[in-house]
């Protein structure tokens, strides 16, 4: 198998729980390729955004709403959102930085990182009924309001990807781990190949559904907040490491949620359905 095919299968195998197989010089190819964490999203961007089409299609959204985000978490593990509950120990930690780069690298969980993870959680469900809300208010047909879901889950998990691409390019990494790999290998130049995959990718999704150019804000939306926390990271631990980077997946996921219900909210007439 040559390096790129031996590259985007491990790819899959270390951002999804896909059983595709996975091994260290698999490892090694993939980080040589870091922008293909935007390929990846785009699959599973399909996938989740099915799945969402048609839960919410024949189910009340409170229970729909529920699936999917078991759905996301099974297809993707817990390893994204386990960051976040570490970060969110390492946050809440009081003292000098040595003290909270212990709390972020403590195995065991405490009170930050249950709230922080539960928040992510309670985000998530809260973003999709409220999606659910605007939708219908813009369209009373269940079909229109599905399509605006699959839209936003596969939008919304290339912004999750290219959050973590942009923690590991402008990041500083403070230990040595795999998210210290993935850090020193994502240059600019990957970082911006990733960046043009996900843009074109979220504008072709538009056009296909008829959206226009909606797809490229929340994607935007989610690389400014990704922003936001290297700084909070850079604030607090002094860089980044692999915790940050998946903390970085769940905030962005959030953050493009978020922007399309607000997308719908206060500019619904640029949604042609």
């Amino acid at each position: 198998m040559n390096g790129f095919l031996l590259a985007l299968r491990s790819s899959f195998g270390f951002l999804s729980t896909i059983p595709v197989g996975i091994t260290m010089e698999g490892l090694d190819e993939f980080f040589k390729r870091t922008y293909l964490h935007l390929v990846v999203g785009i699959v599973l961007g399909l996938i989740m955004g099915a799945v969402a089409y048609l839960l919410v299609n024949y189910l009340p959204i409170s229970i729909a709403a529920v699936l999917v985000i078991a759905f996301v978490y099974y297809i993707t593990g817990l390893n994204h959102l386990d960051g976040m509950a570490d970060l969110g120990d390492g946050l809440t930690a009081h003292g000098s930085v040595e003290k909270k780069l212990k709390a972020l690298k403590d195995m065991s969980l405490g009170i930050g990182g249950v709230a922080y993870a539960s928040l992510v959680i309670v985000a998530f469900y809260a973003t999709l009924v409220a999606l659910h809300e605007q939708s219908s208010i813009l369209s009373s047909s269940s079909a229109d309001i599905a399509r605006i879901f699959f839209f936003a889950m596969f939008v919304s998990e290339i912004s999750a990807m290219q959050s973590m691409l942009t923690i590991a390019a402008f990041g500083k990494s403070i230990h040595e781990g795999l998210g210290s790999i993935l850090v020193n290998n994502t240059t600019v130049p990957k970082y911006l190949i990733g960046f043009v995959i996900g843009i074109v990718a979220c504008v072709a999704m538009s056009f296909y559904l008829g959206f226009g150019i909606v797809g490229i804000i929340p994607f935007i939306a989610a690389i400014l907040a990704t922003f936001i926390l290297l700084n909070i990271s850079n604030r607090h631990f002094g860089g980044v490491n692999g915790d940050v980077i998946g903390a970085s997946n769940e905030v962005g996921r959030i953050i493009a949620l978020i922007t399309m219900t607000l997308i719908l909210m206060y500019g619904g007439i640029v949604w042609t359905l």
